[in-house]
């Protein structure tokens, strides 16, 4: 069950709120439309409901606000649009890698995607999907992790009759099941056809609360739809017809060709038109939408029954013969009655947590509220000025932090491997590296370790090093740009258990790359120049080490900067820096005469340690005293140190706001 209360956005200077004091309960079991026009508040709505934009009220999922649920995707499915994948991605591979993020088994993805028919399509790119597909997969996404409710933004949007028949009945199942399902329309008679019940918005507020019945009788209004190239002189004879007969019958222009008449039936056209020689092309019966202010039903005494007016147009406007309010015209004939019902199964829709009932609110109930504004007593009686107090304003709502996946490195996992951009990025650097260490054998003039890393004096870093720095950064600029993890949170989650997952599974990936890169560097120079160029260095330990270091190095300071500045070239524009800017600037604070050294630190910090340290593990601290030393080294741990301290600056920031 859904409750809303008191939903405000923020106003923008000069102009009134998107919406204003919009309430209303979804209950479970049934399926609720919240339908307006465009710029109604609809989705706005949605937003609040969600804690994805700031404004003011609240909203219980089941006796909780959002922010208060553990895993908000066990509790709320939703879909606010297109899926914001990969187009490289397959259509099983997305699902399975958000089955990691919720925290479910990979199994699910197959349920789901049986569920919403998308089986023969599951190795399909999410780039090559049409609307219809994609609606599907969003909705797939949205069951994804089993949840009681289901919020829909325009689901229905684009998509074909025989789509949105699909969509209504899928939507319908799940209602019959026992799940809330509350989505967005602008089509009343789509409304009227799928929902239980239906809250109609205009300006921002609530014009109408109606269960489906009264919605339809009050709101959708038959007509007969006309069209003749004598349209203008046709309406004019049916005009003149009603007022001769002393019918209230209405008639509307709504083009050049076309008429809408309300209050009378098809037969009395057709004789009108055959007695006066009108051509006719069209004659048909058909549903016609009135407008937000033929549904508005009083809500509180001081709120109009009309709304605005109903000044918005669909087809053209319709002048009501006994109110004489403006309305709204539909324009399209009416789909079958009933929407196909789905014959797929879905597990169960009641998680494993009880029931938690609304608690009584401790500021004045809506009710006090409405009276209090309206100067009366709660039991009917005039409030005396002295006693009526300043009713109190709804909570505010903030932007609920984005949570991070449950199992962050199956997460990464899937999502690096679920695309060819790594397995590309490492073969061509395999080939350019090992293309450069030949060239650079065939001259003679680069020292050993750098021909089997092929790292020229000209570079400023290696090409297994540059492309380490690429997939690092690859691992956070994809997640901005093909936002994955934001469907459901408003933006890319930046928690320090999915940067600790990057960070792990960069390292694995750097280390695979450097190794690849110097075994097959010394291969293809073995087989090219003989075993001369392939010998074991006597400090082949520490130099391995400093060779895995660095590309390690340069992975994670692409990771931290494509998550600091949300793009794959800030990364790599990070990891080139190093040996451009870092390292000149390490050099020349270094320069000059030294006075002290730091010889026998090692010693002293195993002095400081409070247990022994094992046999050797003074060698392997003063080695890597010396690479953090030298200049790349040095610069190395500079920027990953300012990009981390910025990271997490940036990440505690946002969860403290």
């Amino acid at each position: 069950m859904i409750q809303a209360t008191g939903l405000t956005s923020n106003a923008r200077k000069g102009s009134p709120p998107a919406v204003d004091d919009v309430s209303f309960d979804a209950r479970a079991g049934r399926v609720t439309a919240l339908l307006g026009a465009r710029r109604s508040g609809k989705t706005t709505a949605v937003r609040l409901m969600l804690e994805l934009q700031q404004g003011r009220g609240v909203t219980y999922f089941r006796g909780r606000p959002l922010h208060r649920i553990a895993h908000p995707s066990r509790e709320v499915g939703v879909l606010l649009g297109d899926v914001p994948g990969h187009p490289a991605r397959t259509v099983r591979g997305h699902l399975r890698m958000l089955c990691s993020a919720a925290g479910v088994p990979v199994r699910r993805a197959d349920e789901v995607l049986e569920v919403v028919g998308l089986v023969s399509l599951r190795e399909e790119r999410l780039g090559t999907l049409s609307r219809g597909m994609d609606r599907r997969l969003g909705l797939a996404c949205a069951l994804l992790a089993d949840p009681h409710t289901l919020v829909l933004d325009d689901p229905a949007a684009g998509l074909s009759t025989r789509e949105g028949r699909w969509l209504h009945g899928t939507l319908r199942a799940y209602a019959e099941l026992g799940g809330t399902v509350l989505f967005t329309t602008e089509d009343a008679k789509e409304a009227a056809r799928v929902a239980d019940h239906v809250v109609t918005l205009d300006a921002g507020k609530v014009v109408a609360d109606q269960d489906v019945a009264d919605f339809a009788r009050t709101r959708l209004r038959p007509r007969v739809a006309v069209r003749s190239p004598h349209a203008a002189r046709f309406g004019v004879l049916l005009a003149k017809e009603a007022r001769t007969s002393k019918r209230s019958v209405e008639v509307i222009t709504e083009d050049g060709s076309r008429l809408s008449v309300y209050g009378s039936t098809c037969a009395d056209v057709g004789d009108i038109a055959f007695r006066h020689g009108i051509l006719v092309h069209q004659l048909a019966d058909e549903i016609g939408d009135a407008g937000p202010s033929a549904a508005a039903t009083p809500i509180t005494d001081d709120r109009p029954a009309s709304g605005n007016g109903g000044n918005g147009r669909n087809g053209g406007a319709v002048a009501s013969a006994d109110t004489g309010a403006d309305a709204q015209a539909g324009d399209g004939t009416d789909g079958p009655a009933e929407a196909s019902a789905v014959t797929a199964p879905l597990n169960s829709l009641s998680p494993t947590s009880t029931f938690v009932p609304l608690a009584e609110p401790s500021t004045p109930s809506e009710a006090q509220h409405r009276a209090a504004s309206n100067g009366r007593a709660p039991g009917g009686e005039p409030a005396r000025e002295t006693s009526v107090a300043l009713p109190t304003l709804p909570p505010p709502i903030t932007v609920r932090t984005a949570r991070g996946p449950l199992r962050p490195v199956r997460y990464e996992l899937r999502r690096a491997t679920g695309i060819a951009t790594g397995p590309v990025t490492g073969a061509l650097v395999l080939a350019v590296s090992a293309l450069l260490s030949v060239l650079l054998a065939r001259s003679g003039h680069t020292p050993q370790p750098r021909l089997v890393a092929a790292w020229p004096q000209a570079l400023p870093l290696p090409p297994a090093a540059l492309g380490a720095g690429l997939l690092g950064a690859f691992a956070f600029g994809e997640e901005f740009r093909h936002p994955a993890l934001a469907a459901d949170r408003g933006t890319v989650p930046r928690r320090l258990g999915l940067l600790a997952a990057k960070l792990l599974v960069g390292a694995a990936a750097a280390l695979l790359l450097g190794v690849l890169t110097v075994v097959g560097d010394a291969a293809l120079l073995h087989l090219v120049y003989g075993p001369e160029l392939t010998q074991v260095p006597a400090d082949w330990l520490s130099l391995s080490v400093s060779w895995l270091a660095l590309v390690v190095g340069c992975a994670w300071a692409g990771v931290l900067a494509a998550g600091l500045f949300r793009s794959t070239a800030a990364g790599l524009a990070a990891v080139v820096a190093v040996p451009i800017v870092i390292v000149p600037l390490v050099q020349k604070a270094l320069e000059g005469p030294s006075v002290r050294t730091a010889a026998g630190l090692p010693g002293r910090l195993r002095d400081l340690a409070l247990v022994d340290w094992p046999f050797g593990i003074e060698r392997f601290a003063a080695a890597a005293m010396r690479m953090i030393t030298q200049p790349v080294g040095g610069a190395l741990m500079l920027s990953l140190s300012a990009l981390l301290c910025a990271y997490l600056l940036t990440a505690l920031r946002t969860r403290a706001r």
